[in-house]
């Protein structure tokens, strides 16, 4: 058995609650030192990482690249935006080019454990689906026995579609692209009978079709695809700063917290609202961010539902309802459920 001495026990103690020493603040130094967060997105999708004639990005999880920039310089606008295809976000990210990935990426348990890579959290609770032509009459899944489809190669949506014709007997024949504005160029063009991806994803490329009404997403949903900000393994410390400014903005949200009475919630003598927004504890001086870096996200970006609604909600060309669905929070029939700010 090992004896330790009361001075250890008191040293090991005081570990455990001093601040974060310089090795643990690496991808923190880095970001500030470089002056901004180099944050990896797709190719331009409606909703989700759309880019205007002006060169100006926008989107559900670039606001989440805006939202940890806000954080930590008080200033969504400090981001380098990286627009990677499927095949080589995981690269570009592992090997150091980008400090966080927020491009509706599906948490799996390789990409969690074998790839160098940690998930922060979900920001979209998603599934697949199929995106056929009205006139093509398919109105269900099972009627693509046989059927071309066009399908992202290395990604979980190939996978998934393999695995679900195998289950149901069914055979199909693949047209495979990396780059997804390609691969809905050849679908449009007739290349294929049937386009799947994310749910979202189809509501998002069908909004800026030439006639999206000629387009319907079949009921089935064949696969769970929690999406989320992803980070490289092994900085614990910036893992926490991008999942407790995603947890921040759902607590915000569940607590009426926003953009418009975020300076007046201040005031607030709610225990919790006091410890989002840094009146009382530490939780932003425990991970190197000033204690109101919440404060700092939601008068830039709003809370969880601001930003849904901002990019994807039913107001929106892409029109996600969110009422009644997943992504709904955990007290209105949803599981988004954020972890308590204590």
């Amino acid at each position: 058995m090992f004896r330790y001495s009361l001075a250890a026990i008191a040293a090991a103690a005081a570990m455990l609650v001093a601040p974060i020493d310089a090795s643990a603040q690496q991808t923190l130094a880095q970001v500030k030192a470089r002056g901004s967060l180099n944050c990896q997105v797709g190719l331009p999708t409606p909703g989700f990482y759309a880019l205007s004639a002006a060169g100006v990005w926008s989107g559900m999880d670039v606001d989440m690249c805006r939202a940890v920039a806000a954080a930590i310089f008080d200033d969504p606008a400090k981001v380098q935006y990286q627009s990677v295809t499927s095949a080589v976000r995981f690269t570009a990210l592992a090997n150091g080019e980008s400090d966080m990935l927020s491009r509706t990426t599906t948490w799996t348990a390789v990409r969690d454990t074998q790839l160098g890579l940690e998930f922060a959290g979900v920001n979209f609770y998603d599934g697949q689906g199929f995106l056929v032509s009205k006139a093509s009459g398919i109105t269900s899944a099972r009627g693509l026995d046989g059927a071309t489809i066009c399908v992202l190669t290395g990604t979980t949506t190939e996978l998934n579609l393999a695995d679900y014709f195998r289950a149901n007997r069914m055979t199909f024949t693949p047209v495979t692209n990396e780059n997804v504005n390609v691969l809905v160029e050849t679908y449009l063009g007739g290349g294929c009978d049937a386009y799947t991806n994310d749910k979202s994803s189809l509501a998002a490329r069908r909004s800026a079709f030439p006639s999206p009404n000629d387009y319907v997403i079949l009921p089935e949903t064949i696969s769970k695809e929690p999406l989320g900000p992803v980070v490289r393994h092994g900085d614990n410390n910036w893992g926490d700063i991008v999942r407790w400014v995603l947890f921040g903005m759902i607590e915000a949200e569940e607590m009426g917290v926003s953009s418009a009475n975020v300076t007046e919630m201040l005031a607030s003598p709610s225990p919790g609202i006091r410890r989002l927004l840094g009146n009382e504890g530490n939780i932003g001086e425990g991970m190197g961010l000033p204690k109101d870096f919440m404060v700092r996200v939601l008068r830039h970006l709003g809370n969880y539902g601001e930003v849904y609604e901002r990019n994807v909600g039913v107001n929106t060309a892409v029109g996600i309802p969110r009422a009644g669905s997943l992504n709904a929070l955990w007290n209105n029939g949803g599981i988004l459920y954020p972890m308590p700010f204590r």
